[in-house]
């Protein structure tokens, strides 16, 4: 995983790890993860008002938990898929749909995952969650054509 190379073994949870450390080992998974541009808008539409919320979710969710060894990318993308739609977030889902291309998963493997939120999330649920990622995909593929670049590899954010 490129950028992580130089996390700890077990994670950016150390002893003695800095709140900076774990901020700083969650902005390079948090921008590897859903791409610099997507990054790049939510700070820049931080204010006094949403700067601590943003720094929350970049030490805790990116810094102490997708930094950490048990789990591959792809499985946490597994995972954020089908959390996302069993709680019916659909904008949020869009991003991690792009974010799990991005994480090696494909597109069959994302069907597969939204097939199985048909069954333990419901049917109604995983309705929206293909029409999102249909979506999604259909945006790649728009995107891809008008600069020529292959959809397969292609992992635009």
């Amino acid at each position: 995983m490129s950028g992580t190379q130089d996390l700890p073994a077990s994670g950016a949870i150390q002893p003695g790890a800095t709140a900076k450390e774990i901020y700083d080992a969650g902005m390079v998974v948090r921008r590897e993860v859903l791409g610099n541009a997507h990054v790049d808008r939510a700070n820049a539409g931080k204010d006094e008002f949403t700067d601590d919320y943003q720094d929350m979710i970049t030490r805790i969710a990116w810094g102490e938990i997708w930094t950490r060894p048990g789990l591959s990318r792809q499985m946490r993308s597994a995972v954020t898929l089908t959390a996302l739609v069993a709680h019916g977030h659909w904008e949020e889902l869009a991003m991690h749909v792009r974010a799990a291309l991005s994480n090696g998963l494909s597109r069959d493997e994302i069907k597969e995952i939204l097939l199985q939120t048909a069954i333990y999330c419901s049917v109604p649920s995983a309705n929206s969650a293909f029409k999102t990622a249909q979506k999604v995909f259909a945006d790649i593929d728009s995107a891809a054509g008008a600069s020529g670049t292959d959809t397969e590899t292609e992992e635009t954010l």
